[in-house]
């Protein structure tokens, strides 16, 4: 695919056609890397743990008091023998 370099104010950019975002499962607004190796421009999505943030999220769940059982009337038969 040939593509044309736009001016982008004092930047200079390529426009990336959809086809090849969905190739990669990729969207606007993603984080991506960006590097040369060998004279070639490599641009790849970032890679992150699927449960990155995780942690800071359920504490500050558990700040504002709302981490509370959803569904405490609905338990598991046995639960009530469950030694913890």
């Amino acid at each position: 695919m040939i593509i044309s370099l736009k001016k982008f104010g004092n930047s200079t950019g390529v426009i990336i056609p959809k086809s090849l975002l969905s190739e990669i499962g990729a969207e606007a607004g993603d984080s991506f890397d960006m590097r040369i190796e060998d004279g070639k421009i490599i641009i790849q999505k970032e890679r992150r743990h699927p449960r990155e943030g995780w942690a800071e999220a359920a504490a500050a769940i558990a700040a504002a008091g709302d981490d509370k059982l959803v569904w405490p009337e609905f338990g598991n038969d046995g639960d009530d023998d469950l030694t913890w």
